[in-house]
């Protein structure tokens, strides 16, 4: 059988063409092994899944391999949002939490995601772990009929949501929300976080709609469950029909968020990002580090040195912001993608939480979102512009593509002189006080991204532009 590689965030693969029960029960194998050899084991896993295609079973499937290695598994009883069961595996005390989930991929895609005893990410140490132990054949599979695990109590299903919202509730006053009087529109993108925002707004003096909360993994009306335009413009729309105050947005597994303005526009992950920092240092008085990717905004270096805290820059991924947010006790931590990980929570994306928060921001500046982004942008003295392509191309291109951009030394790109080099992931020039450009590949997809943020709009769509030729794509 093919080998397994884990990604930037586990592994992820085609429904029916790598992803395969056997395939489950593989990966799964590998995770059993990882435990017993760092004494993880005994204190069991916990086990979830979201709203994709089978996902359900294919949670049992990998909570029968654990029962099979003897090891105890708390499964989920429903669809769970992915910062649910990372906290639930702090809360349960288990040795680590197994996720059935593509996050944002597309709907043929699945996906097994791991996390440490922390509910966050694990290193890319670890994952190589992990691999290493996955057996080249289902036959090396101990296996546990899920019938016989729960009839021995190696196998239990609970409601993990309770303890959740009691953590969450010391974190945020969700009663002062949900007597804001606010309008909400919320899009959960078919995902986890369908229902969540009713449960944790409603009940006061709020409005609350939901759009696209069903259960279809099709994912119908766009063309994957990420937070970005376009799959989000039905729900832009909507906003504006009904004349909400704010549009929430979480991806399908409700790990990432994102953010629509009263007018219908979308605030950009990078601007979000910013905001938030902004707003635990302004309003709730926060002090600490910041963690970000080589990708995210610029906007957070100009907050860390005008409020005198550290930040710290790593490579995409959360298996790089988490142990560096644990490591220096993060006031917040994120990446480009819209996933943002808070302190006093666990350190791992919370887009429920992040989504209680810009709520809060809203509710204690007695601002709207365009307002609020208007007063960063005062506070740092500059708006700041960003946008992204992604494009997909054959994975056997991967080495010719990397060595083409490896020995490109450009001194101008579109014009702007280039003042420094990273390549801490990806290819990352800097164009001194205007921005930046960053080619990468994905992690998870056979895609390469070209990013940029500058303080010139205008400059932009040529500063992509100019990406792509680098990589050899125009």
């Amino acid at each position: 059988m093919g080998k397994i590689e884990f990604g930037t965030d586990g592994w992820r693969a085609r429904i029916a063409e790598d992803y395969t029960f056997d395939s489950v029960r593989r990966v799964a194998q590998g995770f059993a092994r990882y435990l017993k050899v760092h004494n993880l084991a005994g204190r069991g896993v916990v086990i979830g899944y979201d709203q994709r295609f089978d996902s359900d079973l294919f949670a049992e499937t990998a909570a029968e391999v654990m029962a099979g290695n003897d090891i105890s598994v708390w499964l989920t009883s429903h669809n769970t949002p992915t910062p649910v069961i990372s906290y639930s595996a702090v809360e349960r005390k288990a040795g680590g939490a197994v996720n059935i989930t593509a996050s944002h991929n597309p709907p043929t895609d699945n996906g097994f995601k791991v996390r440490d005893s922390n509910g966050g990410a694990i290193a890319p140490e670890g994952l190589r772990g992990i691999e290493k132990y996955i057996p080249d054949a289902v036959d090396a599979v101990r296996q546990l009929p899920i019938a016989d695990a729960e009839s021995q109590g190696l196998v239990r299903r609970w409601d993990p949501d309770p303890a959740y919202i009691e953590h969450i509730s010391k974190l945020v006053d969700l009663e002062a929300l949900r007597n804001a009087g606010l309008k909400i529109l919320v899009e959960p993108m078919w995902g986890n976080a369908a229902g969540w925002f009713p449960k944790l707004l409603g009940g006061g003096s709020n409005t609350i709609w939901e759009i696209h909360a069903g259960h279809n993994p099709s994912f119908p009306e766009m063309g994957r469950p990420e937070p970005i335009r376009p799959n989000i413009d039905v729900a832009l729309a909507k906003t504006v029909e009904l004349g909400a105050d704010v549009l929430l947005i979480n991806d399908g597994d409700a790990d990432r968020m994102g953010i629509g303005d009263e007018n219908g526009v979308y605030i950009d992950q990078l601007r979000v990002f910013g905001l938030l920092a902004y707003y635990l240092l302004e309003i709730r008085g926060e002090r600490g580090p910041i963690v970000k990717t080589i990708s995210t905004t610029q906007i957070l270096n100009k907050l860390a040195e005008m409020y005198n805290v550290p930040h710290y820059e790593t490579g995409v991924g959360f298996k790089y912001v988490a142990p560096k947010v644990m490591e220096v006790g993060a006031m917040i931590g994120g990446e480009e993608s819209g996933g943002y990980a808070f302190r006093g929570n666990v350190p791992e994306r919370d887009g429920i939480l992040g989504n209680l928060y810009f709520i809060d921001f809203m509710v204690k500046t007695r601002k709207t979102p365009s307002q609020l982004l208007e007063s960063l942008f005062e506070t740092v003295g500059q708006a700041y512009y960003y946008d992204r392509i992604d494009t997909r191309f054959p994975s056997e291109k991967r080495p010719e593509t990397r060595a083409r951009i490896d020995n490109a030394r450009p001194e101008t790109i579109a014009g702007v002189p280039v003042t420094g080099r990273v390549t801490v992931d990806g290819f990352k020039y800097e164009l001194g006080d205007t921005g930046w450009l960053l080619i990468r590949f994905s992690g998870t997809e056979p895609i390469i991204r070209v990013y940029c943020e500058l303080t010139d709009k205008d400059l932009v769509p040529a500063v992509l532009r100019a990406g792509l030729e680098l990589a050899g794509l125009k």
